[in-house]
């Protein structure tokens, strides 16, 4: 080999060496740039993950300003709510105060009307003179036997001209008394008496077999009357009378006749009314019999 090609190869050699640092050079070069663009995207992901979390922590302050924005709002209603609440409340009490106060005193009224009606009821029960003048047990006969009820008789007056009878019949004694009274009162009748006491003129009354004979009597004389009709004097308010039963015994009868005899009973003041004079008149002509009648007897 000669000196020249010797060279050259030394020269060549070098060439591969360079080459080969040039080569390593780059793939430095390419790793550097590599690790640049991965510390750059680091950068850019951790500068995005920043703006994430700033907006994320962004967000949190607008959603507590727009909460509390609302719960503002909310307890503006809610105050509001809560005053017209109130406000109805106090409305409402308003309300059920007078409607108590109303009811009370519709229920103060109520009662006190019931209280009057009751003491009402109860004086005029106390007014009236209520007597028992028979009771007697009834029977029906009908196919299964015999139907016992009570049968009574009542009279019921108020002792000051007022007076009147009825009968009753029930299964049981009270309720037929009840039934009793109730037509008594249903059908009283007045009858003028001379000075509350006594009746004005003598009279005579009649019912089928019952015949019944009243006088007047003077002050002191009493009740002289039997069985029924000393109840029927008694609750009518005579004082002094004479009575006498003529016909049958039956107290039914009895009765009967004496309210014929009670209701043909007139009044000075009837029979002035009815003749057209005056009242002096008629006891001038009843004084004038009464001493003439008296003259007789002596005579």
């Amino acid at each position: 080999m000669n000196e020249d090609d010797i060279k050259q190869e030394n020269k060549n050699i070098p060439d591969k060496k360079t080459s080969d640092s040039q080569k390593e050079s780059s793939d430095d070069k390419n790793e550097l740039s590599g690790k640049i663009v991965s510390v750059q995207d680091n950068k850019e992901k951790t500068i995005q993950n920043n703006d994430k979390n700033n907006s994320k922590a962004a967000k949190p302050s607008e959603k507590s300003s727009l909460s509390q924005t609302i719960e503002t709002n909310i307890d503006k209603s809610s105050k509001k709510e809560l005053k017209n609440e109130e406000n109805t409340k106090e409305t409402s009490k308003g309300n059920d105060k007078s409607s108590k106060n109303k009811g009370s005193k519709l229920n103060k009224n109520f009662n006190n009307n019931k209280n009057s009606n009751n003491n009402k009821n109860a004086t005029e029960e106390s007014e009236f003179i209520e007597k028992l003048v028979s009771i007697n047990r009834v029977a029906k006969v009908v196919k299964g036997g015999r139907r016992f009820s009570f049968a009574a008789l009542v009279v019921v007056g108020d002792g000051n001209g007022m007076v009147g009878h009825g009968k009753g019949k029930a299964k049981e004694v009270p309720e037929a008394i009840k039934k009793a009274t109730d037509e008594a009162k249903a059908r009283m009748i007045r009858v003028p008496l001379r000075q509350a006491r006594t009746l004005h003129h003598d009279i005579t009354g009649r019912y089928d077999a019952g015949r019944v004979k009243l006088r007047s009597a003077p002050s002191g004389t009493g009740v002289i009357a039997g069985g029924p009709m000393r109840s029927v004097f008694e609750a009518l308010g005579i004082k002094d009378i004479v009575a006498k039963s003529v016909g049958s015994s039956n107290p039914h009868n009895m009765i009967r006749a004496t309210f014929d005899a009670l209701s043909s009973v007139s009044s000075p003041k009837l029979i002035s009314i009815r003749r057209g004079l005056k009242v002096n008149d008629i006891t001038k002509r009843r004084k004038t019999s009464s001493v003439s009648q008296e003259g007789i007897i002596d005579g």
